[in-house]
């Protein structure tokens, strides 16, 4: 039996969207991995928790804002920004962080990782 190639990967449920104060992040373990989701207003913003510059997972603890109207996270280490839509660095456009899709469903934050299995407690 094969898998089949064409099916999307599923969405899992992180957690409850009152547990993501606004204008903040939070860290989800999942499949292994650290991801950072952030909440800016109504909007909600997943990417990689790694900080390439410091070398920490640290994103989700990082200063939320904006840099010419667009969202942005600053990291808490070295300050660098990272465009919270594109994953892109404000400050050095050389270096991204992956960006996931995210969403709110029944007031759960689901995400979605191209390979994702399950979600760690």
């Amino acid at each position: 039996m094969s898998a089949d190639c064409t099916e999307e990967p599923s969405w899992i449920a992180v957690c409850a969207l009152d547990e993501i104060p606004s204008e903040s992040g939070v860290c989800a373990l999942v499949d292994g991995r650290q991801i950072a989701i952030v909440r800016v207003g109504d909007a909600l913003y997943a990417l990689d928790n790694f900080d390439p510059f410091a070398c920490a997972y640290v994103i989700s603890r990082g200063i939320v804002g904006d840099r010419a109207g667009r969202p942005k996270i600053a990291s808490p280490m070295y300050k660098h920004g990272f465009d919270l839509e594109t994953g892109r660095c404000l400050d050095d456009p050389a270096v991204a962080l992956e960006t996931f899709p995210v969403r709110v469903r029944a007031g759960r934050v689901e995400l979605r990782l191209a390979h994702a299995v399950g979600i760690a407690a």
